[in-house]
């Protein structure tokens, strides 16, 4: 009786081992194709003035010639901005898609001065 339950048991774990999510691996082409898409995206530089940087929401609001524009933050754009306050002159890196429109800030740097 007891070796029937040993081996029960060893055959409980081997199911629940077996049931586990697995990873599928990484596959080495996919990724350099991955990343060279995401290197190759188009981006743009814009000089903008801060009027509020929400963290929750992962938006900045810059000052526009009409009107205030609210846009997504993403990546280390999000980090560099927590410090940031209004009023502040910065250029941001925006992402846009294959169109040309606009998609998120993906980097923040200091405003170049002109001169």
């Amino acid at each position: 009786m007891k070796k029937f339950a040993l081996l029960l048991s060893f055959a409980f774990v081997a199911g629940v081992a077996g049931a586990q999510d697995k990873t599928a691996p990484v596959n080495p082409d996919k990724a350099a194709a991955v990343a060279a898409e995401a290197k190759a995206a188009k981006t743009h530089d814009v000089q903008a003035e801060v009027v509020s940087f929400d963290a929750v929401k992962s938006t900045l609001t810059i000052k526009g010639e009409k009107e205030n524009m609210t846009v997504p933050v993403e990546g280390k754009a999000v980090a560099a901005l927590k410090n940031v306050k209004t009023g502040a002159k910065l250029t941001l890196v925006c992402k846009d898609n294959a169109a040309g429109a606009h998609q998120a800030v993906i980097d923040v740097k200091p405003a170049a001065d002109k001169h």
